[in-house]
């Protein structure tokens, strides 16, 4: 039988490295949202502790800005939304900033997906663009998958075919991303990024457009230092933005690369660890949450 290995130890800043926050972005699958995928039921009284203070609350992700922003709801009204891995940045539905892919680029990334699912590998390909994300694969299985992350989403005969600014190229691999897609796109590279996302999602974007390059914007538009920036995350597709705040956390169960490049560890998704490491150190006092000691 193998040894399941320790949880990493939580490790926190000092109570004065926090004084002077003003803003936390958090990535949302395995950081902000629970085992079910749902949102802390403590958020609202956090975003509203936070407004107070002037924090802002940025979520960060590779999911669909219409995905997050439905998922908010009236909570997201006035939060910036950092979408499609660094892609769309918007706030109050108002855009921010967008990196655009270049067309012949989306189309060989498509044609080399279509050549994978060809040759037998399970592999399924979504084009994200600004009003809608699309897909040519159409069986329940990948739909349900899509769907969780894709609030818009067209079905078309050819994915190439549609008139819209493309964001990004994900492409769902039922059985290890890791593995199997992201050695077959390794040649987009020298030019573009290419991140492994998740268990089952490389996306395909901009060479210079992640989840890093997206905080610094915030930064910039509000003047906002990396020390007073607070990122939370747990997987290849937050490395950027850990890199853009001083006050970088890895969620205890991050992917390992993850965990070596944070400064800090919060405890995991499955036990609200954003949410009680933004209390502990804020000096939050949140019905029904066990704050992490803090100041």
């Amino acid at each position: 039988m193998t040894a399941v290995p320790d949880a990493p130890a939580v490790v926190l800043p000092a109570p004065e490295a926090v004084a002077d926050v003003r803003l936390v972005t958090v990535d949302m699958d395995g950081t902000l949202l629970d085992a079910d995928h749902e949102l802390p039921e403590a958020l609202e009284p956090l975003l509203a502790e936070l407004a107070r203070r002037d924090v802002l609350f940025c979520p960060a992700s590779g999911r669909q800005y219409a995905n997050l922003a439905a998922r908010f709801g009236e909570l997201g009204a006035d939060l910036p939304f950092i979408a499609e891995n660094g892609a769309f940045v918007l706030r109050g539905g108002q855009e921010i900033s967008s990196d655009v892919m270049e067309p012949e680029v989306v189309a060989d990334v498509v044609a080399t997906v279509r050549d994978l699912a060809a040759s037998g590998v399970d592999v399924g390909v979504v084009v994200c663009g600004k009003r809608s994300a699309y897909v040519e694969r159409r069986d329940p299985a990948f739909r349900a998958e899509v769907d969780r992350y894709y609030t818009l989403l067209t079905e078309v005969e050819d994915v190439l075919a549609v008139d819209d600014d493309v964001l990004k190229v994900a492409v769902f691999d039922v059985v290890s991303a890791e593995a199997t897609v992201a050695p077959a796109l390794e040649r987009f590279r020298a030019t573009h990024q290419v991140v492994v996302s998740g268990a089952h999602w490389v996306d395909v974007l901009g060479a210079t457009t992640h989840k890093g390059a997206a905080v610094r914007r915030l930064q910039e538009a509000y003047g906002i230092t990396p020390a007073q920036t607070m990122a939370f995350g747990d997987y290849l597709n937050d490395l950027e933005m850990l890199d853009a705040a001083e006050l970088s956390f890895a969620m205890a169960n991050a992917h390992p690369e993850v965990l070596g490049r944070a400064r800090y560890v919060a405890p995991a998704h499955t036990e609200d660890g954003v949410v009680r490491t933004l209390a502990g150190l804020l000096g939050l006092d949140l019905p029904g949450v066990a704050a992490l000691p803090g100041r």
